[in-house]
Parts: C-alpha cells; sequence; structure tokens
C-alpha cells in the first residue's frame, strides 16, 4: 500500500528535465515560467487505489480544501485508506472527513470494484493514454478529468493534458495574453502545440497559477 504522506520531490528526473527544457525552447511563454516562479517543483501522487482515492478528493473543490479532507480521511485509516479498511468504515465517518455523498458513493464503488478484483489499478500501467482514460472513464465518478490527473501525477504520463481543469485554463489565458479563459475544447487544442510533452506544459502551467494566485498544490 502506497504510503499517504506528499511524495514531493524538489529536483525533476533527468529525463523529464530535458523534455521540458526541449518544450521551453519551443516556446518562450512556457520558458518564462520558472524565471519567475522558480524551479518547478516535481509532484508525485501514489499509485493504486491511494491515487484513485485523490483523485476523487480532488474533484472541483480547491487544493486547501482537498488537503484538508485528504489528511482527515488519513487519520480515519492511518496511514491513508486501502479498498478493505475504506469499505469498513460507515458513511458517517467518511461524511465528517467532509467527503460529499456523492464522493463517497464514487469512493465506495472504486474499493469494491478494487477489493473484489473486478479492477486492477495496476493493470493501467501497461495501457497506453487513451486506454488507461477509457479504463478509468468507466468507472463511477470518474470522468476524463479524474482519470487524466491520476495519470499525469501517479503514473507520471508525459503526454496527459487535463484540458478540463479551471486553473489551468486561466493560467493559459494569462500566460498567453488571451481575452478570456479557454473552454475545454479550445485549451485542448491550444495545447496540441506542446506534444508530446503537453503533460509537461501542465505542471509548468500550475506552477505559474500557484505563483500568481499564492494557492497551495494538493499533495496527497
Amino acid at each position: 500500500m502506497p504510503d499517504a504522506a506528499p511524495l514531493l520531490d524538489l529536483a525533476v528526473p533527468p529525463a523529464e528535465r530535458a523534455a521540458l527544457d526541449e518544450l521551453c525552447a519551443r516556446d518562450a511563454a512556457l520558458a518564462g515560467i520558472e524565471r519567475l516562479a522558480g524551479p518547478l517543483p516535481w509532484r508525485r501522487r501514489p499509485k493504486g487505489f491511494a491515487g484513485l482515492l485523490a483523485a476523487i478528493v480532488g474533484q472541483q473543490i480547491s487544493n486547501a480544501a482537498a488537503a484538508a479532507i485528504w489528511s482527515r480521511l488519513a487519520a480515519l485509516a492511518p496511514p491513508a485508506p486501502d479498498a478493505e479498511r475504506l469499505l469498513r468504515l460507515p458513511e458517517a465517518a467518511l461524511r465528517g472527513a467532509g467527503l460529499s455523498r456523492a464522493k463517497i458513493a464514487y469512493a465506495r464503488a472504486l474499493a469494491e470494484a478494487v477489493a473484489s478484483g473486478r479492477f486492477d489499478p495496476e493493470s493501467l500501467e501497461r495501457m497506453g493514454d487513451d486506454e488507461a482514460i477509457a479504463k478509468l472513464t468507466a468507472l463511477p465518478g470518474f470522468g476524463r478529468w479524474t482519470a487524466e490527473i491520476y495519470l499525469l501525477f501517479a503514473l507520471q504520463r508525459r503526454d496527459v493534458f487535463p484540458a478540463a481543469d479551471l486553473a489551468l485554463a486561466a493560467s493559459a489565458a494569462r500566460l498567453k495574453g488571451l481575452a478570456a479563459r479557454p473552454a475545454e475544447p479550445a485549451l485542448r487544442a491550444l495545447a496540441l502545440a506542446w506534444a508530446p510533452a503537453r503533460g509537461l506544459a501542465a505542471r509548468l502551467l500550475w506552477h505559474h497559477w500557484r505563483f500568481v494566485t499564492s494557492r497551495p498544490a494538493f499533495d496527497p
């Protein structure tokens, strides 16, 4: 079971650093982010059930709220809930930790799928991005954004870009001088220029937005 402690390593892995440098050589706006905001911190999330549960927790709430909920969940079943432990927790305890009724239902459906063997998180590592996204979005409560967040931060996929993320859209609008925050299709189209390193571009855009807004990250 992966530990729930933040998996934060300030040093970007060498292969990712080389890919970042190549990406920034192609896009001057992205290249200026680390000069302004400082070195990109390399954030990771645990693989498996803990990382998938964290993706559910982070849906449609701020990073600060997600971190608070995660801390309470971890306290219920330290160091972090696994599938079996989560299924043993009463609904009242999960509500007390801050999960909505919908998220409790999604978390329990995920736990049941993992505990029964109907869904094996390790199988995602053998799949390409599109196949893994399709597998994840077949689970209750997993939309494309949730699946992409897991692939990007838990499986370290380099070219996954969660275009539905509002902070990414706001950061791109500010960085590129756009008149308005782009909607998901427009942001996904804009990100095509950053392939095959769209995930690295996303990391830079979040880094830029955290610097501009002084908002924390969510590191389960």
